[in-house]
């Protein structure tokens, strides 16, 4: 069994860990971006680390879902970050 990187929200965007965890706490929306990308995160740890089986095709499915729920919660730090929320 190999270990795999764990995409931890603060591992993806080290420079926004404190913003994240802020915005969590206070944005309902980023909010439920982040806990659907833990979920989706979470099923491809079980997946990789051999906890669970699935299809490679249905694997890298959920990998391209991880992606764009990476790039909805990237586009929410910047546009946040722009307007000073």
């Amino acid at each position: 069994m190999s270990v795999h990187s764990c995409h931890d929200l603060a591992e993806e965007f080290p420079e926004h860990a404190e913003r994240i965890r802020s915005l969590v706490m206070t944005d309902g929306n980023f909010s439920r971006a982040v806990q659907s990308y833990g979920e989706v995160n979470l099923e491809i740890l079980r997946i990789e680390n051999e906890l669970e089986t699935s299809s490679d095709d249905y694997l890298e499915t959920l990998k391209k879902k991880r992606l764009r729920h990476l790039d909805d919660i990237q586009k929410a730090l910047v546009h946040l970050e722009h307007t000073g929320a």
